[in-house]
């Protein structure tokens, strides 16, 4: 369910992915159990085809159908097709994390277009996992009922009534407690190290940044991108640089080929200086899809058109629709093009959903107050 609730929501993407893993993680362990775990845990005493677990369900229709101390035949269905599922929705997560992020293990193996294929078999793999997830809870609803027993609590403490001289499990303390640990502590290092650390990209250093009370997640750090000292200090000087994946190829050009009149001012700039600017910003614009970002927003633009501001692409248009007016006046933000007030990756060009923070509005000051006498006359 918490994998669900965070998978649309950008700013929960590292929650979203840490279940994910954790899930892969306890389903790897249950098919190791499923061999050498207790009697009742093991696939071989719970192996029934899908005849089988339909004609139990025929069965519970009817009110006749005889209880299983351990998993009944519809209940079995459900957890193999649990843990297929489970691996299936891991396994397009890791791709799609890899393809439309640039993150993870599997960064690189595939282009933002190739990706969303294998994003769309993610959801409606995630999708079906729910609806089995919600057929396996009322069947253990259904059962409870029939059987006159808390089936619930009998798979979260491990104890069914049964009749004397039946197999019973033995507690398995340790293993518990491992798994615990290994939890907690994948869980401390995920979120302290792994994730809770920004790339300093001008310095080359890692960082720890820390901003009480500001966020209530955790940002994922993008990918690396080229960077240029003479593109920084010439765009720089007169507004935040905006990276060249924010704009095609054919933009850049055209900016470059009229810097004498860029937007009411003459950049003059050199031969050199241009030829080597324009170099950086080809090769790096969003025609090669190094970000996500820059993948949706060229695929966004019409080839017959050359957008020269990136506030005027249809992506970024969609994308910040729902942005009040309020907002583009506050002190913090003032104006649609100071990228860096909400986009804290935005000098690095990456421009990761989950390090996004809008600035929230100045508190009004509050009405002075009417002083009193101090002395009745």
């Amino acid at each position: 369910m918490l994998v669900w609730l965070t998978g649309d929501a950008d700013r929960w993407r590292a929650i979203h992915v840490f279940v994910g893993y954790l899930m892969l993680g306890l389903v790897g362990f249950r098919l190791v159990w499923g061999v050498v775990g207790s009697h009742f845990s093991r696939f071989a005493n719970f192996w029934f085809g899908p005849g089988e677990a339909f004609h139990y369900l025929k069965q519970v229709v009817q009110g006749n159908a005889p209880r299983h101390l351990g998993h009944n035949p519809a209940g079995s269905l459900a957890i193999y097709l649990l843990l297929v599922l489970t691996v299936g929705v891991g396994s397009t997560g890791i791709m799609t994390l890899g393809g439309d992020e640039q993150q993870g293990m599997a960064a690189g193996w595939f282009t933002f277009a190739q990706i969303q294929m294998v994003k769309e078999w993610h959801e409606l793999a995630a999708i079906a996992m729910l609806l089995i997830v919600g057929g396996h809870i009322t069947g253990v609803l259904v059962e409870s009922v029939l059987h006159r027993e808390n089936l619930a609590r009998s798979m979260i403490n491990g104890f069914k009534m049964a009749a004397p001289g039946t197999l019973a499990a033995k507690p398995h303390r340790l293993v518990a407690g491992v798994m615990l640990l290994v939890i907690l502590g994948s869980g401390g290092w995920w979120f302290d190290y792994a994730i809770d650390r920004h790339l300093d990209q001008q310095a080359g250093v890692l960082k720890k940044e820390m901003r009480v009370g500001t966020e209530s997640h955790v940002k994922f750090v993008g990918a690396v991108l080229p960077d240029n000292e003479l593109w920084r200090d010439e765009c720089g000087s007169c507004h935040s640089e905006f990276y060249p994946s924010l704009l095609p190829s054919r933009s850049w050009q055209k900016i470059l080929a009229e810097q004498h009149r860029h937007f009411g001012k003459d950049l003059m700039l050199d031969v050199p200086t241009v030829a080597e600017v324009l170099t950086f910003l080809n090769e790096n614009s969003a025609d090669k899809h190094l970000t996500e970002a820059a993948f949706k927003i060229e695929q966004s633009i019409s080839k017959i058109t050359t957008p020269l501001r990136v506030t005027e692409t249809p992506y970024w248009l969609n994308k910040h629709r729902e942005i009040g007016s309020d907002v583009w006046t506050r002190p913090a933000v003032s104006g649609k093009k100071n990228c860096v007030a909400c986009h804290e990756d935005a000098k690095a060009g990456t421009y990761e959903d989950a390090a996004m923070h809008i600035p929230e509005a100045p508190a009004m000051p509050k009405p002075a107050g009417v002083a009193a006498p101090l002395s009745k006359p």
